[in-house]
């Protein structure tokens, strides 16, 4: 799901190079490309460690020397019939080791898709992601879970997720829009999905969740990268996911006791040009990631006001 960018971080150190004259460096060529020397332009640019560019190059030289793919979707066929619910998980074993993982796919699909981010010193998934081959048969035991769809509402829903928390959302979002589960008594429901990450293609199913974007009005894709700027002319959010939802709330739905951080974000103008906006009496709320992250945005789903009743949280990590 994500690439290796290593031309396109030499890219962006050339342009830090050249907007800062360091003309001799640049000519000479001792600073790159291939590899990247990263103390030689530290040195250049940035001696300071606590400086603002000496942490963008921080995330410049972890980008460039991460390992590669960090981000894979794993689909097979299984023996039988195997029916679940939209946000359950099954656990996966390969190689004598067995780990739980969300369901990304959707009912209707004929195979089954895990999303899987590539930990380098874990105990499965370098396998999963270096060794597996296609064609290998792997164990499946499941599924299992309760982080499930509220019966159908007239209350809007929203997503919100980091990283491969995004992969049961994927699931959940699809078959509500399949199945009609958005609209309800004739009416739309609006279906939000906020999805943050460092980086663009660090997004699971960007694709996929912008298609659906332009395919259903009712359904709102805003993605927030917190780095992208560095590599791209990414011109969508840049904020956390919370930061980022204050910005799509109805006017005056702001609590007045809310943190001073949150509240201003709210007086942010949003990126993306979407003509709806939330209501947090009136949603159902679901937090995927991280469980500091996630459980993080569950407290703020309840400070703006999101009956606990209609607040759902899946942690891992």
């Amino acid at each position: 799901m994500d690439r290796e960018r290593h031309e396109e971080v030499a890219d962006a150190v050339e342009t830090l190079l050249d907007a800062h004259d360091e003309d001799d460096l640049l000519e000479s060529g001792r600073w790159g490309p291939d590899p990247i020397d990263w103390q030689r332009v530290r040195d250049a640019l940035a001696p300071d460690e606590g400086s603002r560019l000496a942490k963008r190059l921080d995330s410049l030289q972890e980008r460039d020397e991460r390992p590669y793919p960090m981000l894979v979707e794993i689909r097979f066929d299984l023996d039988g019939p195997f029916e679940f619910v939209p946000g359950q998980y099954l656990t996966l074993r390969y190689d004598g080791v067995a780990r739980p993982y969300s369901i990304a796919s959707a009912p209707s699909e004929e195979d089954v898709a895990l999303c899987v981010r590539h930990v380098p010193d874990g105990h499965l998934t370098p396998k999963l992601c270096e060794a597996l081959d296609e064609d290998e048969r792997v164990e499946v035991r499941g599924p299992n879970g309760d982080f499930v769809l509220d019966d159908p509402s007239g209350r809007d829903m929203v997503f919100l997720a980091t990283g491969t928390g995004a992969a049961p959302f994927h699931s959940m979002i699809r078959h509500t829009l399949e199945s009609g589960h958005d609209v309800v008594g004739g009416e739309n429901r609006d279906v939000w999905l906020f999805l943050g990450s460092s980086w663009k293609d660090d997004i699971p199913y960007f694709d996929a969740f912008g298609e659906l974007d332009d395919e259903y009005d009712n359904f709102h894709f805003v993605p927030t990268c917190s780095r992208e700027t560095y590599l791209s002319d990414w011109d969508g959010e840049t904020a956390y996911v919370q930061h980022t939802l204050m910005k799509y709330l109805e006017a005056g739905a702001i609590p007045d006791d809310l943190n001073e951080s949150l509240a201003a974000s709210s007086e942010e103008d949003p990126a993306y040009d979407v003509d709806a906006r939330i209501d947090p009496s009136d949603i159902e709320a679901y937090a995927c990631g991280v469980s500091a992250m996630a459980y993080g945005l569950v407290d703020v789903a309840e400070a703006i006001g999101v009956p606990e009743l209609h607040v759902h949280v899946e942690g891992f990590g």
